[in-house]
């Protein structure tokens, strides 16, 4: 039974003194959730955020931006162009749009090409990919435009691959709930004060939004064996007052492999001494932001069997 994690991710700020994103409400987003093949499972707001737990990933929307990620086949670029044309393309002043490559890339139903075309009915921007091609890799494409992030404006992302142990063995079994999984996850050790909505999918999947204050957090877990993955994104500082927290979501996963991929932050890892960092890029986009990918990979001597596929 297989489920294609890897997420599409798109992040856009509107310019100051238009109207409020949060003010255009539900029934809007809902509109633009809906062009990606996803919808709105439920709603977690607070005095800056409101969080939607999709079908297929999250929605966080502030005032003057939005973050947006889908996995499986969505069609995350639809939602993008639909927004850049009910909102209007000269209130944005920035874009920022991300494709992990997929385990499967013939069921999608664009490919990074597409979506790059079609972002240029809109916008005008460059594009880069990070990561060995053959390998885990990451595709951004951003608006050609100045934009200056605030100090604080970084965001951190750990994506696991072929996790393993006693949390993946829950997470692969029968009867598994919310409660369950928060427990395992240690969420109220790794997120003190956050507010949590999550959800728990037939037969296997668990999606988590947390907000606190203007912070935000998500995980999407896609356990299957043989195509494990799970991703964890914040705008906490991992770098500093939260350095501990990628170690510690490490340890609970255990993965084979991990990408670390981050925007105007580095965040705090002790890597193991049979884990070696085979991909390291470091990229400035014309958008303000100092991109990094990192790829890790334990160092293990495996037996080969071959997996009949037909």
């Amino acid at each position: 039974m297989f489920f294609e994690g890897s997420e599409k991710k798109v992040e856009v700020v509107v310019k100051a003194g238009g109207r409020s994103l949060r003010d255009l409400g539900k029934p809007f987003w809902e509109v633009i959730v809906a062009e990606s093949q996803a919808t709105i499972l439920s709603t977690l707001s607070n005095e800056v955020c409101d969080a939607y737990l999709l079908s297929e990933s999250s929605l966080f929307v502030w005032e003057d931006r939005f973050l947006m990620l889908t996995c499986g086949t969505t069609t995350l670029v639809n939602a993008i162009t639909k927004f850049l044309e009910s909102y209007g393309r000269d209130n944005v002043t920035m874009v920022v749009f991300q494709r992990k490559n997929e385990y499967q890339s013939h069921l999608q139903k664009t490919c990074v090409e597409d979506d790059i075309e079609a972002l240029e009915q809109f916008i005008s921007g460059t594009a880069y990919r990070l990561g060995h091609l053959d390998a885990h890799h990451n595709y951004v494409y951003h608006l050609n435009n100045h934009f200056e992030p605030e100090a604080d404006d970084f965001t951190a992302e750990l994506l696991m691959y072929h996790i393993s142990g006693p949390v993946a063995d829950y997470l692969r079994s029968e009867g598994q709930t919310a409660e369950g999984i928060r427990s395992r996850l240690q969420l109220s050790e790794l997120l003190p004060g956050f507010t949590i909505d999550d959800f728990v999918f037939e037969p296997y999947g668990y999606s988590l939004n947390a907000i606190k204050d203007g912070y935000y957090a998500t995980f999407h877990i896609t356990p299957q064996e043989r195509s494990s993955y799970v991703s964890f994104e914040t705008n906490l500082d991992v770098e500093h007052e939260h350095a501990e927290l990628f170690d510690r979501i490490l340890a609970i996963f255990q993965p084979k492999s991990y990408d670390v991929i981050s925007f105007d932050i580095t965040p705090a890892l002790t890597v193991p001494d049979q884990v070696v960092c085979i991909s390291h890029y470091e990229q400035p986009l014309a958008c303000g932001y100092q991109m990094t990918f990192r790829h890790f990979l334990e160092v293990v001597t495996e037996p080969a069997v071959a997996e009949r596929i037909i």
